[in-house]
């Protein structure tokens, strides 16, 4: 990889900055002052730049408790955005894997593994997510009878999910789907009358919310998360 890509892959400026700043002796490889831009390097060289060590990634993992009123995009001029909380990042080109509702809470993949994003995503691999969700009238087992057939909604019938009731609020419940379309939940509790007041995700596959982070928080995933998460759409 070119030394003014892999600076700009981590964003440490625009592609022509970085040239100019190469040109002028501000980027060391191992040791050594390097001021050709078109530099070929494998990506575990020693970088300074500007004064900052760098350690290339060639992708990044972040586990989000999304806040409400930010959105799950890459970036929005007029709005923040789910990266823009991620301030340790060292790629420019993160993206969240899936969208939450802006007013819709918990956990989100942040990540740069386009593959990765792919399977969690696909149809056919049936990922399933789970949702705490609080609704504006009682559950009963009509609602749970409905969740489990597939609800019709007016552009497609759902597929079967599965809706657990808390056994001490009987407006609460744990929901889990295996697709994940516009709107979806909120939808299919509409189309059983009663109206969603509060949603947070708790899990995707086999990565689940870290309770410990405050809504808006997040830290990378752990080598085992990483690993039981890649293992669960093969």
């Amino acid at each position: 990889m070119r030394l003014d890509k892999l600076l700009s892959d981590m964003d440490m400026a625009s592609r022509s900055e970085l040239k100019k700043n190469i040109r002028k002796g501000l980027v060391t490889v191992n040791g050594e002052i390097v001021k050709d831009p078109s530099t070929a390097l494998n990506g575990d060289e020693k970088i300074v730049y500007c004064g900052e060590e760098l350690t290339y990634s060639e992708f990044e993992y972040f586990m989000l408790n999304k806040p409400a009123g930010v959105l799950s995009a890459s970036m929005d001029k007029k709005q923040k955005t789910v990266i823009d909380l991620i301030d340790c990042r060292h790629r420019k080109d993160l993206f969240p894997v899936g969208r939450l509702d802006k007013d819709t809470v918990g956990l989100l993949l942040i990540t740069n593994d386009g593959q990765l994003a792919h399977e969690l995503l696909a149809p056919n691999k049936h990922v399933d997510k789970s949702y705490f969700v609080r609704v504006d009238a009682d559950l009963d087992e009509n609602d749970t009878a409905a969740f489990e057939k597939g609800i019709e909604l007016e552009d497609f019938t759902t597929l079967p999910a599965k809706l657990e009731i808390k056994a001490d609020s009987k407006n609460e419940a744990i929901v889990t789907i295996h697709e994940g379309k516009f709107h979806e939940i909120k939808r299919m509790f509409h189309a059983c009358g009663k109206e969603v007041v509060y949603l947070k995700r708790l899990t995707m596959g086999s990565l689940k919310l870290d309770e410990s982070l405050k809504e808006g928080e997040y830290r990378k995933l752990t080598e085992e998360e990483l690993a039981d998460i890649k293992k669960s759409v093969v």
